[in-house]
C-alpha cells in the first residue's frame, strides 16, 4: 500500500479527536502501550544525552527515561500538553528541559538539534508521515538515532480487512488502524542517510513494531 492510499486525517481532525481523548486517554491507553514507550525511552536513553519526544501527548513515557536524558516533548495537542506538564510536576522530572505545542510535519528546532527522536506511535496520526519522518531527521544529529513505534497493519487476511473498515472512521479516531510497513520502508529507501538499525514486534501479541534507525 502506497503512502497516497492511506485514509486522509488532518490537522483538525487529529486535535478534535484529542481533545476528545485527553481526559480518559491515560485510562483506556497506558496498559496496552505501555510496552512500547518503555521499549522506546530504554533505546532512546542509551542513544545520547538529549532526546526529543515527538508526540509527547500526556507524557506517558517521560517518567520511564533515565533522569540523565534531557528531554524536550513537542504535541499538536494543547489538552494532551496540559495534563503532560502536570505530570511533569507532580513526578519532580527535572530532566524534561520543556513541553511546547508543535507540528511534527514542521518542528520548530534547528537542524541536528537532538542526539536522538522518539516517536511512539505517532505516524499513525500524522497527515504526512514522510513529512513527519523527514522533519524528525533533519532535528537528529549525523550518528544519532530515531526510535519510532508504531502499529502495523496486516498485509491479508481478516485483520487486513478489518483494520481497511475501521480505516473509513479514521478523521473521527484520529488515526489511522491500517498502516503498512512499506510506508516506512519506502521512506528508508529513499534516504541513503537513514539505515534500519533494528525492527522487532512488541508485546502484547506483537501489536506493536519498533524501529531503530540510525541517521548516517
Amino acid at each position: 500500500m502506497a503512502k497516497d492510499s492511506l485514509a486522509q486525517i488532518d490537522h483538525s481532525h487529529v486535535e478534535e479527536a484529542y481533545a476528545r481523548w485527553a481526559p480518559f486517554y491515560d485510562a483506556v491507553f497506558a496498559a496496552v502501550m505501555k510496552p512500547g514507550r518503555l521499549a522506546a525511552a530504554a533505546a532512546a536513553s542509551g542513544a545520547g544525552r538529549r532526546v526529543l519526544d515527538v508526540g509527547v501527548g500526556t507524557g506517558l513515557e517521560l517518567p520511564m527515561f533515565t533522569r540523565q536524558t534531557r528531554l524536550v516533548g513537542v504535541d499538536l495537542s494543547e489538552p494532551m500538553l496540559r495534563i503532560a506538564q502536570k505530570r511533569v510536576a507532580e513526578a519532580g522530572l527535572q530532566n524534561v528541559e520543556g513541553l511546547v505545542r508543535g507540528d511534527a510535519m514542521n518542528l520548530s528546532f534547528p537542524d541536528a538539534a537532538f542526539d536522538c527522536a522518539v516517536a511512539p506511535y505517532v505516524l499513525t496520526v500524522v497527515p504526512d508521515p514522510h513529512a513527519t519522518l523527514d522533519e524528525i531527521a533533519r532535528v537528529v544529529r549525523p550518528g544519532g538515532q530515531i526510535v519510532l513505534v508504531n502499529h502495523i497493519g496486516a498485509e491479508s487476511g481478516p485483520i487486513a480487512w478489518v483494520e481497511t473498515a475501521m480505516g473509513k472512521a479514521s478523521a473521527r479516531l484520529g488515526w489511522r488502524p491500517e498502516f503498512p510497513w512499506a510506508v516506512l520502508g519506502d521512506w528508508i529507501d529513499r534516504r541513503p542517510d537513514i539505515a534500519l538499525a533494528e525492527r522487532r514486534k512488541l508485546a502484547p501479541l506483537g501489536l506493536f513494531t519498533l524501529a531503530r534507525l540510525e541517521r548516517l
